[in-house]
């Protein structure tokens, strides 16, 4: 009676089953040591985020005005908005203003109260619109716009230019992975570790906050005399988190 053999094998069966239990053996002595060591290394790992901030000054206005009409009829004070902004708009795009947009549109009816009893007496109509221009020009330009027809100076806040901007926030996160680093160095040596690998790195924020808006005011209150506008500084700020295996 003869015993069967695999195919293309040149092991007898009885031979295969003794030695496939010592490659088993020998597999799982390699693997085992291999995924106890990468586990110990996520394990073992100190996070930490850093911070930078890079302060740069302003060179550019911010400014957000509009033209207000009321009358009796909204088709009326709707037409009139219109053709003084029309105007407003045709100065300010002689002055190459930058980032030109219209940031509203409101056509309102407006109220009276007699003895408790809602009245329209009247529509009000709002258009305005916002643009940049540099510092220095601004408070030239406010004057001249309220002379083409606005009516309204709703607010300007003061920005670095967007090739400033992109500079900082690159130094910015600099600084914040130094940071980082920094302060992990100063926890490894209070412990007593060392510092292996850098195994994950997450930015958090790289942005340059949005200016607060000052100064709000009916034009005609400020068109009798220049108007002084003063810029000053912006802060990039950026974050970043570094995680370490010791």
């Amino acid at each position: 009676m003869t015993r069967a053999t695999l195919s293309g094998s040149q092991f007898p069966s009885g031979n295969l089953w003794k030695i496939l239990p010592l490659a088993l053996l020998v597999c799982t002595t390699f693997t085992l040591p291999a995924l106890a060591q990468e586990k110990d290394k996520m394990w073992r790992t100190l996070s930490v985020s850093g911070r930078g901030v890079e302060t740069i000054p302003t060179t550019l206005a911010q400014v957000s005005l509009g033209v207000e009409i009321q009358g009796k009829t909204a088709q009326e004070v709707q037409q009139e908005a219109a053709r003084r902004s029309s105007a407003v708009v045709a100065f300010l795009k002689s002055q190459n203003v930058e980032k030109l947009q219209t940031t509203g549109i409101r056509l309102n009816p407006v109220y009276s109260y007699t003895n408790n009893v809602q009245r329209i007496t009247g529509y009000a109509a709002n258009n305005t619109v916002s643009f940049r221009i540099p510092t220095e020009k601004a408070g030239t330009l406010l004057d001249d716009a309220v002379k083409a027809g606005a009516t309204q100076i709703n607010g300007i806040s003061f920005v670095a230019n967007d090739e400033a901007i992109a500079a900082a926030q690159k130094q910015a996160l600099k600084e914040a992975t130094q940071d980082a680093r920094q302060q992990a160095d100063a926890v490894f040596s209070a412990l007593g570790f060392k510092s292996k690998e850098i195994v994950r790195i997450q930015v958090n924020n790289a942005s340059a906050p949005p200016p607060p808006m000052f100064l709000r005011a009916e034009a005609a209150k400020v068109a009798d005399s220049s108007t002084p506008i003063v810029g000053g500084e912006q802060e990039v700020e950026a974050s970043v988190t570094l995680q370490i295996s010791y």
